[in-house]
């Protein structure tokens, strides 16, 4: 009785602690007899970016309505936060804790050490290595989840090259870091395979995590890529790409969109998306749990994982001619079949 009035004391300070900082969940989505609690803590940008954290969210949304879950969500602000969200989640009755982006990866894996009973997942999780060069795997009770954007990027890169008039293509990342080089290369590799002697101009929004929340310089950026015969851009920066789309429907270019299918953003200039199917991930580490198939460890989910892909659809079948399509179709065979391997670096 002591040890559960110690427990419930400890989570109350908590709870005050958190709430002092303007650390709450939101949107409590609950069903009555759930099958497994479920916390989620999005990344810089939060719901609403129309991209990565959107994607999350659906897959979440999509396993309140088949699996029958109970979930709530934390959009935590600068810093330490995200530690404070997780820690928070941790500390109450979840069964499974996410961390959606790279940036969670230290905080993910600190608080995992701290509850080792509890679940944890982790999008983008970022391997370590130690002194000697060795990478240090995730805590046992963490879903470490990464995907190969390069295989996407490679597609629509050479989408972009075929279909590209003036030879010149664009790339804008949003933070310049290793896992937006893993979109860059696998773009540059993708557009000089079909046409070595294509133009690709790149940039980046910056170098914090404010990048990926920057419509304005997303926009500023586009723009002068366009002004330079620049005429399909591919962008890998979260709600900054909406700036791109707001260039490309000024200048009436093209854009490519990302994580997400982005087309109803800009209908009629966006080319296609390369879809990262954080969705997906989300829904069937949840559905792992609810099975007793969650394992930890590092789970890689590329081209042949249908992890990653690009849109084909309705929505641009009639603007993308059938050989292009069949080319770029072609290439992604060779990608499953392991006869391209596509540079992430």
């Amino acid at each position: 009785m002591k040890k559960f009035s110690l427990i419930f004391g400890v989570v109350i300070i908590i709870n005050i602690i958190f709430l002092f900082l303007g650390i709450k969940p939101k949107d409590i989505l609950s069903t009555e007899k759930p099958t497994l609690r479920v916390g989620l803590v999005f990344d810089v940008g939060g719901r609403g970016d129309k991209s990565f954290n959107d994607s999350a969210y659906n897959g979440l949304q999509r396993a309140i309505k088949e699996l029958k879950i109970s979930a709530e969500y934390i959009e935590p602000g600068e810093g330490s936060d995200r530690e404070s969200a997780l820690r928070l989640l941790a500390a109450q009755n979840y069964d499974l804790i996410i961390g959606v982006g790279f940036i969670f990866t230290d905080d993910v894996t600190n608080v995992a050490i701290e509850y080792p009973n509890k679940k944890f997942a982790c999008i983008d999780y970022v391997i370590k290595t130690d002194e000697n060069g060795k990478d240090v795997p995730p805590p046992s009770n963490v879903s470490a989840i990464k995907f190969k954007e390069e295989e996407g990027s490679y597609l629509v890169g050479a989408l972009a090259a075929l279909m590209s008039e003036t030879d010149n293509i664009g790339f804008i990342g949003g933070m310049d870091i290793p896992l937006i080089h893993k979109f860059e290369a696998g773009y540059k590799a993708g557009a000089t395979a079909v046409k070595p002697d294509i133009e690709i101009i790149t940039n980046y929004a910056g170098v914090t995590g404010s990048a990926f929340k920057d419509p304005a310089k997303g926009k500023e950026l586009a723009m002068s890529q366009y002004s330079n015969d620049v005429d399909i851009i591919y962008h890998a920066s979260g709600a900054t790409g909406m700036g791109v789309f707001e260039a490309a429907r000024n200048l009436n270019k093209l854009a490519i969109g990302v994580d997400s299918d982005q087309y109803y953003e800009a209908p009629g200039f966006i080319l296609t998306s390369m879809v990262k199917k954080v969705d997906v991930a989300v829904f069937d580490t949840i559905k792992d749990c609810i099975e007793g198939k969650f394992t930890g460890g590092v789970k890689v989910l590329g081209v042949k994982e249908n992890g990653v892909d690009f849109v084909y659809d309705k929505n641009n079948k009639n603007t993308i001619p059938e050989d292009v399509i069949k080319k770029v179709n072609s290439l992604k065979e060779n990608i499953i079949n392991g006869k391209i391997k596509v540079p992430s670096s």
